[in-house]
C-alpha cells in the first residue's frame, strides 16, 4: 500500500511544454517523460535527413458500445498513407471494412502536433476528418457502406497519458493513449443509423509521432467503462517499451491518471487468440476474456504486418496511487498483438 497521493512510478512527469526533438531531429533527452496533458511539441518529426523513411505519424480512434464496435484510422508512414473505417456489428459478429492505401504523402493530412490542426483523409472510398472542438473531439468518416459522426467527449478534468519511449536518439516515439472518453453520435451501416447510447459507449485514442525501428512487436490493451459508479479506463502495453525505462501503462479513475511504471508481464496463446489473456504486475492482476478476434496481415516485401485484436471483457483487480485496490469486475475493451516491419 502506498502513501496517499505518492504516485507509484518511478517515471517523471513533466509539467511544462517540450520540443521532442532537437533542432538537428535527434531526440531532446528533456522530452522523455510522461504527461496528463498534451504538452510535446512533435513538429520536427519529419523534418530535414534524419530518420527518413522511419517517420511515421497516426490518428487511431476506436468506439465501443453495447451494438457495435467502430474504428477509424488516418496515418502517414513517410513512404505510403492509409486510412480507414471498420465496424463490427457485436450481435452478429458481420463487420465492414474499408481502407485505402496511397503512395508518399497523397491523400492525408496530420496536425504536427495534437490539437495545432484538423487531421484529414481524403482516398479512395474513405473520407475522414477529426477536429478538436469545445468539448471534445469530432470524428467524422464516410465510406462505401458506413457513415460515421461521433463526438469522443472531454469531460472537465479528464486526463489523457502521454510518454516518449526513447530506443535511441535516433529512433523514438511520442504516444498519447486516452481511454474513457464517453462517446455520443451516430453511425450508419448500409443505410441503417444506430445511435450510440449515452453513458455505455466509449472512445479511446492513439495517437503517435515518431522513429520506430525497422521491426517492432507490441502488445496493447484498452478498455473503458463505469464500474460501481465510477468512470473507469484501463491502458495496458508492452513489448515495444520494454527495456526503455518507459512505459505506456495507466489507469484512469473518473478522468484521473494513475501511472503505472512497471512493465506487464503478458501471457496469451497464440494458437488460440480466442484463449483467456493474463496481464500482471505489481499493481495490476487482470484476466481477459476474448469474444471476437480481428486478425489483419500484410506482405509487401520489405514490409510487412501482422495483427490480432481481440475484443472482450477485463477482470481483476488494479491498483490506483493511493494503494486503493480497485475492482474490475467486466470492463469491455480489447488486447492486441501486433508484429511489424516497416
Amino acid at each position: 500500500m502506498g502513501d496517499a497521493n505518492t504516485p507509484l512510478t518511478h517515471e517523471r512527469e513533466l509539467t511544462g511544454p517540450v520540443t521532442l526533438c532537437l533542432p538537428n531531429g535527434r531526440l531532446d533527452p528533456e522530452s522523455v517523460g510522461w504527461t496528463r496533458h498534451p504538452l510535446h511539441d512533435t513538429s520536427g518529426i519529419g523534418r530535414g535527413g534524419v530518420g527518413r523513411g522511419r517517420n511515421k505519424r497516426w490518428e487511431y480512434w476506436v468506439f465501443t458500445s453495447p451494438h457495435l464496435i467502430a474504428a477509424v484510422t488516418i496515418a502517414m508512414l513517410d513512404y505510403a498513407t492509409t486510412s480507414k473505417v471498420w465496424v463490427l456489428d457485436r450481435s452478429t459478429l458481420e463487420f465492414v471494412d474499408s481502407g485505402a492505401t496511397m503512395p508518399l504523402s497523397r491523400g492525408v493530412s496530420l496536425p504536427p502536433s495534437h490539437g495545432s490542426g484538423p487531421a484529414t483523409a481524403s482516398m479512395r472510398d474513405i473520407e475522414a476528418t477529426i477536429v478538436e472542438e469545445r468539448g471534445g473531439t469530432r470524428i467524422r468518416a464516410a465510406s462505401a457502406r458506413v457513415t460515421l459522426d461521433v463526438l469522443a467527449e472531454r469531460p472537465d478534468g479528464h486526463e489523457s497519458m502521454g510518454v516518449v519511449v526513447p530506443w535511441s536518439d535516433r529512433r523514438f516515439e511520442y504516444r498519447m493513449k486516452d481511454v474513457a472518453r464517453p462517446a455520443l453520435g451516430t453511425i450508419t451501416v448500409d443505410g441503417t443509423r444506430h445511435d450510440l447510447p449515452p453513458g455505455d459507449s466509449w472512445a479511446v485514442l492513439d495517437h503517435a509521432r515518431g522513429r520506430w525501428p525497422y521491426r517492432m512487436t507490441w502488445y496493447w490493451g484498452a478498455a473503458s467503462g463505469i464500474e460501481r459508479g465510477r468512470r473507469l479506463g484501463l491502458q495496458l502495453a508492452g513489448g515495444a517499451t520494454d527495456g526503455t525505462g518507459s512505459t505506456e501503462n495507466a489507469v484512469s479513475l473518473d478522468g484521473r491518471l494513475h501511472k503505472l511504471g512497471d512493465e506487464l508481464e503478458w501471457r496469451f496463446d497464440q494458437e488460440d487468440w480466442l484463449a483467456p489473456w493474463s496481464i500482471r504486475s505489481v499493481r495490476v492482476d487482470l484476466r481477459f476474456e476474448p469474444l471476437y478476434e480481428r486478425a489483419e496481415r500484410t506482405a509487401l516485401g520489405v514490409i510487412s504486418s501482422e495483427t490480432h485484436q481481440c475484443f472482450g471483457t477485463y477482470r481483476g483487480t488494479v491498483t490506483d496511487d493511493s494503494g486503493e485496490i480497485i475492482a474490475v469486475e467486466s470492463l469491455f475493451g480489447w488486447a492486441e498483438y501486433v508484429r511489424n516491419r516497416w
